[in-house]
This record gives structure tokens, C-alpha cells and sequence, in this order.
């Protein structure tokens, strides 16, 4: 787990459907957070069946099939 200003915090999923243009990542804690796809230009490149085939590891990073870039939990929170 990321220690993120004392809470533990991990991925549990990510969404691209709630809004257009953006990425909702859900947290162990409960939260919810939108970060616009354009900030990670590597996701914007893939087609919206490729973002739907993504894996968590650890609950601490996320990558895609079509890509071999690995994003954290402090990525998405730096946002």
C-alpha cells in the first residue's frame, strides 16, 4: 500500500465511461478520483477497447495489454 498522508491507500479499478476525456480510479478508501486522460498521453493513444484491458498490480500500479508503461497510485493522486 502507497502511504499517501497516513491512509494506506491501493487501486481497485479503473473506469473510462463515467465522463469523456476522463479516467475514474477507484481507491481502496472509498474514493473516487477523475484524472483527465490527457495528462497520461500514453493512455489517450489507446483505442477504448485497449484502456478496458488494463491489469492492476499490487494495487499499486496499472498498465495496459497494449502498453509496457507501469503508472502508480502516486501518478493518478499527483493530478
Amino acid at each position: 500500500m502507497c502511504k499517501f498522508k497516513d491512509t494506506d491507500l491501493g487501486i481497485k479499478k479503473l473506469d473510462f465511461g463515467m465522463k469523456r476525456g476522463m479516467m475514474a480510479v477507484y481507491l481502496t478508501d472509498g474514493r473516487i478520483v477523475m484524472v483527465p486522460v490527457s495528462m497520461f498521453p500514453d493512455i489517450k493513444r489507446l483505442s477504448r477497447s485497449q484502456r478496458e484491458d488494463y491489469m492492476i498490480m499490487d494495487e499499486q500500479y496499472f498498465s495496459f495489454e497494449a502498453t509496457s508503461r507501469i503508472f502508480s497510485v502516486k501518478d493518478v493522486l499527483k493530478y
